[in-house]
């Protein structure tokens, strides 16, 4: 899904940082303060406290993927020149014992042995694929030390089916919001053909249209009453709407995040996709949710039919429950994204940039339900997309969520980040990647694959554009999805089956 445009003129600036000697400080963690730290005035922000309540502790992961072999020096010493000028990624975050407690960012000399990570690993590996697989997986049980700037890079140099070798981003959330870290990483990289360029993404139109030239007071009705029903739809679920129980919410109370996850992903040709996309005249989201919505029908028929014979299953015929209620969580930073170049120039000449994370939440209905047209399961997507364009319900549930943290204080807003995923089934997202060839300081990249761990859902879809690729992100508490290849592979299977259904229909001139 696309950001939500533009929603307040006032400019929450990273400043430059005034730092001065304070004692009576505690780190969070062990409790020591580590030497050589210069303290910023500034507290954390309500948003990036809660990502510390132990039910909505959430890190952002991003893998990519290189086709050479990953020079650590090179990277060290690029990072001391990007990412390190980023005050949130040199700086701690300590409690001011003085003020109950209160965190603050506190600026710090950063030791890049302690954030860039590189595993022993085995010269002669079976199976490299599998390794890496669970390598990242054991991140997901683990934290960063506080004692440090809550960020790592995990450098593997093991050859894989895909790249020559891959980089792990982890990255705490209370940092900034996904798409503003990714953004973040990706002014980091630059153009394979031109060494100077930062990456190029695609323009993106606007979603919200002018409402005098869209039916002007019948549109306008429309919107004011899809935003009340989708609010109290948000409130409902907030406090006892749940989904259906389904294999995929593992058929009882998913808690917090914490806990062992999994992280696949495939990568699939984005030509594809705009295939579709442009013989059914919608657009890259409607195809991506159609093909979600296709692979968790194919998948699910499956867990319900385990037990039964496969006589193959039609859309009347089918191992698939009638009626069943499963939504997608799908939290939206309200706050337009920096940008690329507008990141690039902080870092490279410490100018202001807009940070910070302003998150709403905006619930999707997934229909399950196998269908013997393909591309019904586009259509479907795609009117629900366009239902929710035509909504504001990410900013009233942000407004909800910073009322209930003025009144009610931290742990109850936390209370509510955490309530509403856990009454829901899964979380869904699509990022635009860029459209040329670039390089991770110098090292060409194959993919870019993020996700996060340490929300409640048991399931995760991410989709990250590249070039001419698309690769989606599974991530999975391995309880309930145990087989998450396999959903990969239908999810694969359905973007085939509706390619070939557009082409067989003759809608792609």
């Amino acid at each position: 899904m696309e950001p939500v445009g533009d929603l307040d003129s006032r400019q929450q600036a990273l400043k430059p940082i005034q730092t001065k000697r304070s004692a009576g400080r505690e780190v969070e963690g062990d409790g020591e303060k580590p030497e050589d730290i210069e303290e910023e005035e500034e507290p954390l922000s309500p948003a990036a406290r809660i990502f510390h309540e132990p039910c909505f502790n959430v890190y952002v992961i991003a893998i990519v993927g290189c086709k050479t072999r990953i020079n650590v020096d090179v990277v060290k010493a690029n990072l001391g020149h990007t990412l390190l000028k980023h005050p949130r990624f040199s700086s701690l975050q300590v409690k001011d014992m003085k003020k109950d407690g209160e965190m603050k960012w506190v600026r710090t000399k950063v030791d890049l042995d302690k954030h860039v990570i590189i595993p022993r690993l085995h010269n002669t590996i079976d199976s490299p694929d599998k390794t890496v697989e669970d390598y990242i997986s054991n991140l997901s049980k683990t934290s960063i030390d506080f004692s440090k700037p809550l960020w790592e890079l995990h450098i593997l140099n093991l050859k894989t089916s895909d790249a020559e070798s891959i980089a792990v981003f982890r990255i705490h959330h209370s940092l900034g919001d996904g798409i503003s870290l990714m953004s973040l990483v990706l002014a980091c990289t630059r153009q394979i053909s031109n060494p100077e360029a930062l990456p190029t993404l695609p323009v993106k139109k606007s979603s919200n249209p002018d409402p005098v030239n869209s039916g002007g007071i019948w549109w306008t009705i429309r919107l004011v009453w899809n935003t009340i029903v989708d609010v109290l739809m948000f409130v409902a679920t907030a406090l006892f709407l749940k989904d259906t129980v389904t294999p995929l919410s593992g058929g009882q109370k998913k808690g917090d995040g914490l806990g062992s996850r999994r992280f696949v992903y495939r990568t699939v040709s984005l030509d594809d996709i705009k295939l579709i996309k442009n013989g059914m005249k919608t657009t890259i989201n409607d195809v991506v949710m159609g093909v979600s919505l296709a692979g968790l029908s194919r998948y699910l028929n499956r867990r319900y039919g385990e037990a039964k014979e496969d006589k193959g299953a039609t859309q009347k015929k089918n191992n698939l429950p009638k009626n069943i209620r499963l939504r997608a969580t799908l939290l939206m930073n309200i706050r337009p994204s920096p940008g690329i170049h507008a990141l690039a120039d902080m870092m490279e000449k410490e100018s202001k940039a807009k940070w910070g994370n302003w998150i709403g939440s905006v619930l999707l209905p997934f229909v399950i339900a196998l269908r013997d047209d393909p591309l019904d399961y586009v259509r479907q997507a795609k009117t629900i997309i366009d239902r929710k364009k035509h909504s504001r319900e990410a900013i009233f549930t942000f407004f909800i969520i910073k009322m209930v943290l003025k009144l009610f204080g931290i742990k109850a807003a936390a209370f509510l980040y955490h309530r509403v995923p856990n009454h829901t089934t899964m979380c869904f997202s699509n990022i635009v990647g860029p459209v040329e060839e670039i390089g991770f300081y110098g090292h060409p990249m194959v993919f870019l694959a993020p996700s996060v761990y340490g929300q409640p859902h048991g399931l995760m879809i991410h989709f990250q554009s590249y070039i001419n690729k698309m690769t989606f992100v599974l991530s999975v508490k391995e309880e309930i999805v145990p087989d998450p290849h396999q959903l990969c592979n239908d999810l694969e299977e359905s973007l085939k089956l509706i390619k070939d259904a557009v082409i067989a229909k003759g809608l792609v001139k």
